[in-house]
C-alpha cells in the first residue's frame, strides 16, 4: 500500500496523516520516502537492522556506506549518542531546531549495519 502526505514549506502537512502514513510505516519495518532540505531520502528504523537492510537493498548501496540517523530532539539524539562531549550537547541545545549534521560515537542500540557495518576509531 502506498500512503502520499503531501507538504511544502508554506502548507504543513496534517500531523495526523503523517503519524498513519509514515510513522505507522517505518513502526512496522517499512521504508519511507520523505523531503529534506536539499534532497529526497529513503528511511526506515535507524535501530532495526532488518529495516535498514531494505534501505541499502533499495537503493543498491554499499554496506560499508554508512544510514544518516535522523532524530527529532535531544532525547532522540541521546538516545543513539555514546557518551557526546559536554560541548556538542550545548551547541546542539543552542542550535536546534533545524537540520545539522554531527558525527558522534553510536550507542549499541544502533545496529552496526546502520553505520556502515562498525563504530568510527577516532578518539
Amino acid at each position: 500500500m502506498t500512503v502520499v502526505v503531501r507538504t511544502d514549506q508554506w502548507h504543513p502537512p496534517d500531523m495526523e496523516a503523517v503519524r498513519k502514513g509514515g510513522a505507522s510505516v517505518i513502526k512496522a519495518g517499512g521504508t519511507v520516502i520523505f523531503p529534506t532540505e536539499t534532497v529526497y531520502g529513503l528511511g526506515a528504523n535507524a535501530l532495526s537492522a532488518e529495516a535498514c537492510l531494505k534501505v541499502f537493498r533499495a537503493k543498491n548501496r554499499p554496506a560499508d556506506n554508512p544510514l544518516i540517523v535522523h532524530v527529532c530532539d535531544m532525547e532522540g539524539f541521546l538516545r543513539v549518542a555514546e557518551n557526546p562531549p559536554e560541548g556538542l550537547v550545548s551547541a546542539l541545545k543552542a542550535l536546534w531546531p533545524g537540520p545539522l549534521t554531527v558525527l558522534v560515537r553510536k550507542r549499541d542500540v544502533v545496529p552496526d549495519v546502520t553505520t556502515g557495518g562498525g563504530r568510527p576509531t577516532w578518539r
